[in-house]
């Protein structure tokens, strides 16, 4: 049995103790060898590198090694030494191993090389010990981290919003529904509508497709919250871009107006890109040469500039002019598509741009109207290959004009009663938008499709794992 303490293959790397006896604990990637020495490569996630163990079949037996194989589990007690070989400063003279787990190499899926990412999505609950998972993986978290750094060193408060929720943010109705009522046998009133005042809550309710209108009420006391947690949109979307169950990060911020908001939406995302170049380069390095040779120098190119503030109208006026023959025809009033949106990003601005003033039509009840009666001053962030990265809006703080649009977009009062008394009650300016974790991370990985940068994708006809 291998004892002493572990040191993790990250910082093992980084060791220059030579002749020191360290133990590490892994994966096996690969082995090879002959009659006399055996290769073992050892990864524990922590790093995507692995660890080289030489083996001296001369200490240990072959009968020792016989089950490590890909994929198997083992410790590895030894002696840290200087390599000769390439790839690596450091690597271990075996003198213990342990195994832990085998992997039978017939049955084992990742037993070679080069799965393509859809057949990984078949066996997600073992694609995290592929480089490109773990490289993802790696990166999802670093993100998650800089987000409430980011947040915090501001001086914004951390706000849990329900999961759980009577109320449609969106007013799309893609909501999926939460009940405790037998499907079998539900209750109805004597009109012969589903009775919700036997269901649990005594009234419909869904998961949250958005945290935005609770956030609000916390910025409404606080100055300054933000939010960040799962989402659900129950949308028949079998595209790259769509998710069941995602993560957004939603701040919301007092006293914010839209120019403020959109300097905020920049300054949180050079802060999130800058974060990943300096703490992701060995992962980004990976994803930059094996999925996108443009990675890392695009996303430093988010950083070294200044975003493109323009109007909607103004935005259009390019479009039409521009001769481009899109798949969606171009004209006022219309929501851009992704196809739009990255035609100004990557061929007329060639930098990110944030569109402003939007159609009020096309957008929510909850956006500030403009003075033109025509307009409400949302914003959108667009980012080359993702299109819309960040959408926001300064939110309507005025009772009637709010109540009005509520009524005309023919959503229900009654339940958004409590979000009405806000304008009621010390009603202020007040701003904020959302960021799709998700879509912040197919940016930053250069990953193709929304379905690899979450650890188990919900997707229609999906949950498997």
């Amino acid at each position: 049995m291998v004892t002493g303490k572990r040191i993790v293959i990250k910082e093992a790397l980084q060791l220059k103790d030579f002749g020191s006896e360290i133990v590490v604990k892994g994966w096996v990637r690969t082995r090879r060898g002959n009659k006399n020495v055996a290769f073992i490569a050892l990864n524990d996630g922590t790093i995507i590198h692995n660890i080289q163990v030489v083996v001296d079949l001369s200490v240990i037996s072959e009968e020792i090694l016989k089950p490590v194989t890909t994929g198997s589990c083992i410790a590895v007690k030894g002696q840290l030494v200087a390599s000769v070989g390439q790839g690596q400063t450091v690597e271990i003279q075996a003198k213990e191993i342990e195994v832990y787990g085998t992997a039978d190499p017939d049955t084992y899926p990742l037993q070679k090389k080069g799965h393509s990412l859809e057949f990984l999505r078949e066996i997600a609950y073992l694609r995290p010990r592929t480089n490109t998972f773990g490289a993802v993986l790696r990166i999802r978290h670093a993100m998650a981290f800089a987000i409430h750094q980011f947040f915090n060193d501001k001086g914004y408060y951390y706000l849990h919003t329900p999961i759980i929720t009577g109320s449609d943010c969106e007013g799309a109705g893609a909501m999926f529904q939460v009940t405790t009522m037998n499907l079998n046998q539900l209750p109805k009133t004597q009109e012969g509508e589903i009775d919700y005042n036997e269901d649990f809550f005594g009234k419909m309710t869904s998961l949250t497709v958005s945290g935005q209108l609770e956030g609000e009420l916390g910025a409404l006391a606080l100055s300054g919250i933000y939010t960040f947690g799962p989402t659900f949109r129950a949308e028949n979307s079998n595209t790259p871009r769509h998710l069941a169950e995602f993560w957004m990060i939603e701040p919301e911020v007092a006293f914010n107006d839209i120019i403020d908001n959109m300097d905020l939406a920049e300054d949180f995302l050079k802060y999130l890109i800058a974060y990943a170049l300096k703490n992701c380069m060995d992962d980004l390095k990976f994803l930059n040469e094996m999925y996108d040779k443009e990675l890392i120098e695009r996303l430093q190119f988010v950083v070294d500039n200044q975003f493109e503030r323009l109007p909607y109208t103004k935005g259009v006026e390019i479009l039409i002019a521009s001769g481009q023959k899109f798949e969606f025809p171009v004209q006022w009033g219309i929501d851009l598509q992704s196809e739009h949106e990255r035609y100004l990003v990557e061929k007329h601005f060639k930098k990110p741009v944030i569109l402003t003033d939007y159609p009020k039509d096309i957008k929510a009840f909850y956006m500030k109207q403009n003075e033109d009666g025509k307009t409400v001053r949302a914003m959108d962030v667009l980012f080359p290959r993702i299109g819309e990265i960040i959408g926001g809006s300064q939110r309507e703080e005025d009772y009637d004009k709010l109540k009005n649009r509520i009524e005309e977009m023919h959503l229900p009062v009654k339940d958004l009663w409590w979000y009405l008394d806000t304008r009621k009650f010390g009603t202020a300016p007040h701003s904020g938008f959302g960021l799709g974790f998700e879509r912040l991370i197919l940016f930053v990985t250069g990953m193709g499709n929304i379905r690899d940068v979450i650890p188990f994708p919900r997707t229609p006809k999906n949950a498997e794992f």
